[in-house]
């Protein structure tokens, strides 16, 4: 609006004085001619339309361009009078470090946090330490007390003997060989074993003999010797500690697997004896009278620890002998001991428990 130019604007007036123009132009023509040319009348209006609203809207861009301009001006000079105020009130505590300066204080941040790290996995590592060594404590006295329970009967399964597995064969029993070695020893073929055996012992000496093979246990009513009408005893270790010295301890540990009908053989004083397996038996350590065979034939038993790893029980296996025949068998040798009730057979070796229950009580 304009007050000096009775409130219009200079646009206005001049859209009022195209329309003017317009309207006499059209007028005229209206005069010159009697009958209206209404093509040019409509392209009279057209064409003023076009003037007025192309002019309308050009100037309404430029004052809404114009007063966009004006408000980006304020806004970026109080943004600058804002900067300044914050300026002039904020006071520098500390100066900005150098960079050398900063890259010393990450650094030394870094190893802080290391270090607590190794600090904590070293104190759990601590804490873990005796756990670690009672567990291994544990261990390992279970392993010196109970090895013999994993190992005995693996021994089953393979040579426990010096001889390579498959070395020994079975001989025909129907033939009698009267010129073997002249080493007293246990053959049994299926099992491998060619083992030493140690006759003329009393039996208190029977434990130490079975360090060095097996070992010929006589009693009273059964103290036969090979070719012997009576029954001839054999004991041997079926386990011992793996760690143990003793290279006969798992010598008797596959007896388990023998069969009624296997074959065995013995050589005593160059002369060889063959046996053949007629039954077994599980009986107490106690029950010693069970070796006291009624018999008018040469008998052979040999006995070992049973369940194998332990010593709960005796496994016994019974064998008759076949060669040479009973018509050349003697009568057994009475001797001294008597089986009693309160004596036991002999034993595998002690194991952990057992040597430090002797050692505490004297035994």
């Amino acid at each position: 609006m304009d007050s000096k130019n009775g409130g219009l604007s200079s646009d206005s007036k001049q859209r009022m004085a195209a329309a003017e123009l317009a309207r006499r132009k059209v007028l005229q023509a209206y005069d010159k001619q009697n009958e209206i040319d209404w093509k040019k009348y409509h392209t009279a209006w057209q064409d003023y339309y076009q003037r007025y609203y192309s002019e309308y809207y050009m100037n309404a861009a430029k004052e809404y361009v114009a007063k966009q301009q004006v408000k980006e001006i304020r806004a970026q000079a109080q943004a600058q009078d804002v900067g300044r105020q914050y300026a002039k009130q904020a006071e520098p505590i500390t100066s900005q470090p150098e960079p050398e300066e900063a890259t010393v204080g990450l650094k030394s941040r870094i190893r802080a946090k290391a270090v607590e790290k190794e600090k904590r996995r070293t104190s759990r590592r601590k804490k873990l330490i005796p756990l670690i060594a009672g567990l291994t404590v544990v261990l390992t006295i279970l392993f010196l007390q109970y090895n013999r329970l994993v190992f005995a009967p693996i021994a089953a399964y393979v040579s426990p003997g010096e001889s390579p597995a498959g070395e020994i064969e079975a001989v025909d029993p129907t033939v009698t060989l009267t010129k073997v070695s002249a080493e007293n020893k246990l053959i049994i073929p299926k099992l491998n074993v060619d083992v030493p055996i140690n006759f003329g012992i009393a039996t208190s000496e029977v434990m130490e003999a079975m360090n060095h093979g097996v070992a010929h246990y006589r009693i009273n009513g059964a103290s036969a010797y090979p070719g012997e009408v009576g029954n001839f005893v054999v004991m041997g270790h079926s386990a011992g500690d793996i760690y143990s010295s003793n290279q006969y301890k798992f010598i008797f540990s596959g007896l388990e697997r023998l069969e009624v009908g296997d074959i065995m053989y013995v050589h005593y004083n160059s002369v060889r004896y063959t046996y053949k397996m007629v039954g077994r038996e599980i009986i107490w350590p106690t029950e010693v009278s069970k070796l006291v065979v009624d018999t008018d034939k040469p008998m052979m038993t040999l006995v070992t620890c049973w369940p194998l790893g332990t010593s709960r029980q005796r496994l016994l296996i019974s064998a008759e002998q076949i060669s040479p025949t009973s018509e050349t068998a003697s009568k057994q040798e009475e001797v001294v001991e008597e089986p009693a009730s309160d004596v036991e057979l002999p034993q595998n070796e002690d194991t952990l428990f057992d040597r430090i229950r002797k050692w505490i009580f004297g035994e």
